[in-house]
This record gives C-alpha cells, sequence and structure tokens, in this order.
C-alpha cells in the first residue's frame, strides 16, 4: 500500500500549490487551481457561497465519508499606511510575529496590482539603533517595507495600497533531492497533494472507495470556520492536515501523524483505533499524539454543530507555522492511511 501515490504527480502538484498565494481570505487564485485539478480527473467539483470546494467519487455504497483539507495559509493583511509610506500589519492565522522578520511578502491591492516588500522592525539596523536585539517582536513594532520609490502615505497610496489590502509571504519552497521539502505553508498544502495524490491513485487504477468519498477543500481553516458547515448526507469526517513535533510529541517528519486529541477535544473513538489498526496492517510509519494548542477542520465541524464523528492525521511537519519542513516519506504515508481507510468497508 505505501507505493499507492504516484510521486511524480503528488510533488508536482504540492510544488504548485506552494507557489500561488493563498493567505486566508484571499483565495481565489489557488482555489481556481483546484477546480483546475479536479476537472483534469473527471471529478465533478461544486463551490459554497463561502468558497470551499467539493469534489465527490462515487463509491460502492450511498454511505458517504468526508475528506478534508485547507489550501488557506498564513498571511497578513494591511492594518495602516504609515506617514513614512511604510505597512503596518494585522495577522491572519496564529504566528509568532518573529517568524516573519525579514520575509519577503507581495502586497495584493484590491486593483489587482502587485508590489513587493519585506517585513521588518521598525529598528532594523544594528548601526542605528541600540536596542535592535531587545526590541519586542509584536505587531506594533513590525512593518512592511514597500520596495518602490515610497517614502510617504500619500506616495503608497498612489500605488493603489489601501487599508485591508492582503499581504502573503513568500513560501521560499523547495522540494530537495534527498526527499526533504522545506517551504512555508506545507500547513496545509502537504495535507492537500496528500488528498489529491489519493484520488489520483483511485480513479488511476480504477478501485472504487467503500463509501462515496465527499472531498472538502477549505479555504477559512486558519481562523477556525473552514469546514463549519457540510452537507446533510456526511456523518464521517477525517481531517487530513499536519502532523505538530517538539515537546513531548513522537511524530517525526516521515511519518503520518494520527491525532488522539486537540484542543477541541478527543476525536472519535472507532475512528482513531481503526487508522491505528490499519497503519500497523499496513506497516506503515506513524505517530499517535495529542496537540493541546491545535485544532483542524474536523475541529471547526464540531463547533459549528455538525453531527459527525471525525477524527484527523497528516504528515509530519516540523516548526509549523514557520520555516516548515517535511519529508516525502510522510506523505506517502499520509496517502497510504487514507487508501487503506477509504477502501475498507
Amino acid at each position: 500500500m505505501k507505493a499507492f501515490a504516484d510521486p511524480s504527480y503528488v510533488l508536482g502538484l504540492l510544488e504548485d500549490l506552494l507557489n500561488i498565494p493563498s493567505p486566508t481570505g484571499y483565495t481565489g487564485a489557488i482555489m481556481k487551481r483546484i477546480e483546475e485539478e479536479a476537472e483534469r480527473l473527471g471529478l465533478s467539483c461544486e463551490r459554497t457561497p463561502k468558497g470551499m470546494a467539493i469534489l465527490t467519487l462515487p463509491g460502492e455504497s450511498q454511505e458517504t465519508l468526508g475528506l478534508t483539507a485547507h489550501v488557506d495559509t498564513l498571511g497578513a493583511m494591511v492594518r495602516s499606511v504609515k506617514e513614512n509610506g511604510r505597512l503596518r500589519l494585522t495577522p491572519l492565522g496564529g504566528y509568532a510575529m518573529s517568524s516573519i522578520e525579514n520575509e519577503y511578502v507581495t502586497i495584493h491591492t484590491r486593483s489587482g496590482e502587485s508590489y513587493a516588500g519585506t517585513v521588518l522592525t521598525t529598528h532594523p539596523s544594528v548601526h542605528v539603533f541600540p536596542d535592535v536585539r531587545d526590541q519586542k517582536r509584536e505587531e506594533a513594532n513590525m512593518e512592511v517595507r514597500i520596495e518602490a520609490d515610497v517614502t510617504s502615505r500619500k506616495e503608497a497610496e498612489a500605488m493603489g495600497i489601501r487599508v485591508g489590502d492582503f499581504v502573503s509571504f513568500d513560501p521560499r519552497a523547495q522540494l530537495l533531492e534527498n526527499g526533504w521539502i522545506r517551504s512555508r505553508h506545507l500547513d496545509d498544502k502537504a495535507g492537500v497533494a496528500s488528498v489529491f495524490g489519493l484520488l489520483e491513485a483511485l480513479i488511476r487504477m480504477k478501485k472504487k472507495p467503500a463509501k462515496t468519498l465527499k472531498v472538502f477543500i477549505t479555504n477559512y481553516e486558519e481562523v477556525g470556520h473552514g469546514a463549519g458547515w457540510l452537507p446533510s448526507e456526511v456523518n464521517e469526517l477525517l481531517a487530513v492536515d499536519m502532523g505538530a513535533m517538539g515537546d513531548d510529541l513522537t511524530c517525526t517528519e516521515k511519518q503520518v501523524s494520527i491525532c488522539a486529541k486537540d484542543s477541541s477535544g478527543p476525536y472519535d473513538y472507532e475512528m482513531v483505533s481503526k487508522l491505528i489498526r490499519l497503519a500497523d496492517r499496513e506497516g506503515l510509519a506513524y505517530a499517535v499524539d495529542i496537540y493541546p494548542q491545535y485544532s483542524s477542520d474536523a475541529s471547526a465541524a464540531l463547533r459549528g454543530g455538525q453531527n459527525v464523528k471525525a477524527a484527523l492525521i497528516g504528515p509530519g511537519v516540523h516548526a509549523s507555522h514557520g520555516m516548515e519542513r517535511t519529508h516525502r516519506e510522510a506523505l506517502w504515508n499520509t496517502i497510504a492511511l487514507l487508501a487503506a481507510y477509504v477502501l475498507e468497508a
């Protein structure tokens, strides 16, 4: 089962997705790419008013299993245009401000223009400011320098830059020959690529899932309400999102993570037990962990009042919400576990 996925397909799609800016709330371009990929695979794809994509793959029975993964990422919006022409940010998603210091960004205006920028502290030079090392890395002390002839608010606004414009972080994606993958936004584009890797393999190998699959590609997970609504026929939901690493967690970047509990509480006992049993049966590299500072689209569904049982798996990712890293083995283990789960009646 570990050889289930087509590596060139999964890695090619992952690299493509990583390089499409998609901060939460600004996901039009990447959702168009999702629609194109669904069409290429011959899958029906509909969109909800909020923008979520729903892909359907018929199964052996009329029962419906939901799979979810999200394409929205961390990012920022312009909170204010400062008198010096630099931009104060407001974060989209939960990350440490220190993790974006010195990052290259793109400012996306409402008129359709894009401009390069760099995130800096307000005291960025050791040759000028004595408190460079001690200045607190918080929202008020961070700003975007626009890489253009801009020295005032008037000049920035003349370019079309306004409060509420979106700011995306350069992913700096690298898929290394030794199997390591480093990039921003592996949360959760590695999960999305894994789900599509499953779908492509099922279609290519003419294998029908035991239940009809409804695949939800969400666009508001990073702010907590991506899968808050689900169609009524879904009574079981498996979220595919990154597996966290560190502290007393056991997951590695080559394993598929099975989450037993996160901040929303314990996941469904039967689903988690089945996932563990299947991972053992298939000889997969996996870990079972608890994430006390984590939530998922499955969490959003449960908190939104959906009457479903839910579970969460995903490829192990180091330094989540920062400069992330995983390994292609984690993708293969995730896809193999998904395949075992959806094919078992």
